[in-house]
């Protein structure tokens, strides 16, 4: 058993290791530790359980007000327990990552706007999400599709 924990580790530690370029491990780390439980090492969600997949969408998203709006309120990010720097940290990471398009035409996140964002009252996030929604899909957004209303 202790010998199994140790590779376990050794593995884990490589794993968080490999093609990560220098600076970005940390975001990586994070990403892992906190998003990938339900939106998986690859991005991809999980569609049955109304995890929506990060490429090809998370771009269209950070392009709006509204979008950074919605992402700094989806359940998983309300209640991650990051601090603003490193929640800074992982959205940028998402947009570097999974992002349709060049990410140089999306602004960066900074933790000054999250901190700004976090405090918006959002008091139905599905509500917020199917108005944010209707209004994307009207300007040809990509939007990935929940299994919920």
């Amino acid at each position: 058993m202790r010998r199994q924990s140790l590779l376990t580790g050794v593995l884990l530690a490589a794993f968080a290791a490999v093609a990560v370029p220098a600076g970005a491990q940390s975001a990586r780390a994070l990403y892992l530790l906190k998003c990938s439980g339900c939106h998986r090492a690859d991005g991809q969600g999980a569609a049955e359980a109304g995890v929506p997949p990060f490429p090809g969408f998370i771009g269209d998203l950070a392009r709006d007000p509204g979008g950074r709006t919605y992402m700094l309120h989806v359940p998983g990010v309300a209640s991650s327990g990051l601090s603003d720097a490193d929640l800074t940290i992982v959205l940028n990471y998402l947009l570097d990552r999974w992002s349709a398009a060049p990410v140089d035409r999306i602004q960066r996140f900074t933790p000054g706007e999250v901190a700004t964002l976090r405090a918006v009252d959002v008091s139905d996030i599905v509500k917020y999400r199917r108005t944010l929604v209707a209004r994307l899909r009207k300007t040809g957004a990509a939007i990935a599709e929940y299994p919920w209303p």
